[in-house]
This record gives structure tokens, sequence and C-alpha cells, in this order.
């Protein structure tokens, strides 16, 4: 890319950090299709991006189909394309949108990986709770469960975030949203215990605000926690495929086969859209199904 193109990107991903304060991976994918769309028009010698018309984009589209891409990169990556021409526009450094009339495809929506209610048992109760990382570990199964958190929202929590006294988490979820969250009894108790015995002991002479550290006493990482979830899988014989969203999706669909209304769980879950949350319905359906065929004497 040439330096202008290079800056254009720059400031468009300000923009989306600053403004629609947007999460930080979110800004990454957003930057890598930019970036490959700009490398796509260079290889067939587009002037510059700002000339691109709305076959630029198709033929891209349907290069990336080609190179293996799935339907619902495709439709974020036509997303970002088209938020892109909507900031230059804005912004008075095009004319007209070439992508106006175009819709984005909806994204095929693949049932999310729901875990038994045995099977979120036989997780949490894995770790050796006699070991300082064995009751941080417990305590932040019994936190992901119970509050239906997404990864990235459970290793940027503080101390501070938990309330004992009232029984709830704050949390900030993606573009910087705060929702808070009520925990349960069994988790309000792990985490005290977690932070008064363990933190201490892993924190050793080091001082973080992050609830969650690793053995070395620093903030636990995304892919910290992925090894843990893999570890405690394996402990526990859960053969499915498992990952640290996984209690997470349990969470939601427990709560729906509990009975709990759809709009409470998308409040605790911090979707915009309500059609994000109906997914679940979708899966405890698909449950009762299975235990009817199995169960029911005229299957």
């Amino acid at each position: 890319m040439d330096k202008n193109t290079d800056e254009l990107l720059d400031q468009f991903i300000n923009y989306l950090a600053v403004e629609r304060r947007l999460a930080a991976n979110t800004l990454e994918s957003y930057a890598h299709d930019l970036k490959k769309y700009c490398a796509f028009l260079k290889a067939r010698n587009t002037q510059s991006i700002l000339f691109c018309t709305r076959v630029d984009v198709l033929m891209f589209l349907n290069h990336e189909r080609k190179q293996g891409l799935s339907p619902r990169s495709l439709a974020r990556t036509l997303s970002c394309i088209k938020t892109f021409f909507k900031y230059l526009l804005h912004d008075g450094l095009i004319d007209k949108n070439p992508l106006q009339d175009v819709e984005s495809p909806r994204a095929e929506r693949k049932l999310p990986n729901v875990m038994s209610i045995n099977e979120v048992k036989a997780l949490i109760e894995a770790p050796d709770i006699t070991t300082a990382l064995g009751v941080r570990d417990r305590a932040l199964f019994e936190l992901l469960y119970a509050a239906g958190l997404r990864v990235s929202e459970l290793v940027a929590l503080t101390v501070n975030n938990i309330n004992y006294e009232a029984g709830f988490i704050r949390v900030f979820g993606k573009g910087s949203k705060e929702r808070v969250i009520p925990l349960g009894e069994e988790a309000l108790a792990w985490v005290k215990r977690y932070t008064e015995e363990s933190r201490p002991a892993l924190l050793g002479r080091k001082n973080t605000v992050y609830l969650f550290t690793n053995r070395r006493g620093n903030r636990l990482t995304r892919q910290g926690l992925w090894q843990i979830i893999k570890k405690y899988c394996l402990a526990a014989g859960i053969t499915k495929k498992i990952s640290p969203h996984s209690l997470r999706h349990s969470f939601a669909s427990h709560l729906l086969e509990g009975g709990a209304d759809l709009r409470s769980v998308q409040s605790m879950l911090g979707h915009e859209d309500i059609s994000t949350t109906q997914i679940y319905t979708h899966v405890a359906r698909d449950q009762l199904k299975t235990v009817h065929d199995k169960y029911h004497p005229r299957r």
C-alpha cells in the first residue's frame, strides 16, 4: 500500500476505536480485511482505493470465496468495506458510496456448542482445590458459568468489579458497554476464597488490579485460559469439542431451559440484538427433540 492509503486506513481504524468504540479484536479484524483488499487492488493496478468500484469489491469477495473464506467471514469482510466507504463519504473523500445499494448476506448462524449440566459440573469440579492454581481455576470456571462472561470480559476483570455484599459483577463488554450481572452464592464464595487465599500466593511481590493472574503473578491471557480449559476437559473426561465460550453458551441455554425469559438472558449476555440470543432457543428445542426421540414410547 502507498503512504496515503496507509494513512487512510490508520485514520479509519482510529475513528472506529474512538468514535465507534469497537473492541480491539474487531479493530484487528477490520484492519486485516482492509489490508487484504488493498493488496488485491494493488495487484490489479487500481490507481487508488478512492477510485475503486463495486465491481472491484465483488471481484475481491469472489477471490476470497475461492480461497476458502467462509460465508460468515465473507459477510464480515463486506461489512468492513461498506463501513470504510461510509467513512470516506462522510469525510468528503469520495462523492458516492459504490456499495450504497449492496446488501450484506445473512451469515449462516451455527448452533453454539452447549455442554450438558453434568459436563459443566464435571469441568467445574475438576481442579485440585488443595492448590492455589486449583482454587483459581475453580473460581474462574464458577464465574464463567454463573455470569455467562465472554473470555475477553473474564481476563479484563479487576478486583473492584465484584460486589460481594450485593452479589453482582460489573462487566464491560463489546464497545466498552457496561452491564451488571447477578451472581449466585457458589460463584461468590469461590471467587472470594480465591482473592483471599490463592491470589496473594500467585502474586507474590507483584501487584495488579486484574482479578485473575497466572502462576507468575501476571494477568491471565485469553490463550492461557484456553489452555486451562483444554487441560480440565481432558481431566474430566469430556470428549466433545469445548472452547472457553462453551460455558457462556451453556449459561444461556440452561437458563432458557429452566424457564428464564429471553429479554433477561439477552441483558445478562450483553447482546444488542435479541436475535443473537434467540439462537439459544433453537438449541433448547433441539435438545428437547433429542430427549423426545429417545424416550417417547411412540417415537
